[in-house]
């Protein structure tokens, strides 16, 4: 019997007024990390992971994993905010790949479900999720990321 492949969903919703951060805040690490979104996650229709972020951070972590892939080579996600410090048990939200597969696992998420993903899949939702997530924040809170990116608080793995 075949599996059906495990498919993931990513929704964000901003929960903070669009005026509190604009392009003079660029090096304002306080209202940077003000900048909140909720992340929704559901794998094959089933709430897997939900919290408030510090979206330019999360945003940044993305950005940062998407410049290390090259051609047959994707390196592990993983997610850490400066405003958490325990990571005894992992990452916020990891992409874990294997062979041609690949795992998605967080220590905040709301359920344990089954989600091997093909690896190409995945990527290109993850790669899709951060050109959404730039589209997004500029529009939204009309500022431009590049300027912002090398002042994002950043928590490496």
């Amino acid at each position: 019997m075949d599996r059906i492949p495990s498919k993931i969903n990513f929704e964000f919703n901003f929960v903070c007024d669009k005026n509190i951060i604009s392009n003079k805040d660029k090096k304002d690490i306080p209202t940077i990390l003000a900048v909140e979104a909720t992340l929704t996650i559901r794998i094959n229709n089933e709430l897997y992971f939900e919290t408030e972020l510090a979206i330019l951070e999360f945003y940044k972590s993305l950005y940062r994993w998407k410049e290390k892939i090259t051609e047959g080579d994707i390196p592990e996600f993983h997610y850490y905010t400066v405003e958490y410090d325990d990571y005894e048990d992992g990452a916020i939200l990891s992409l874990i790949p294997f062979s041609n597969m690949a795992r998605v696992k967080s220590i905040w998420a709301e359920q344990d479900l089954y989600n091997v993903f093909d690896l190409d899949y995945i990527v290109k939702e993850f790669i899709l999720l951060e050109e959404t997530l730039q589209r997004d924040i500029e529009e939204y809170f009309e500022i431009s990321l590049k300027d912002f990116i090398k002042y994002i608080p950043h928590q490496y793995s």
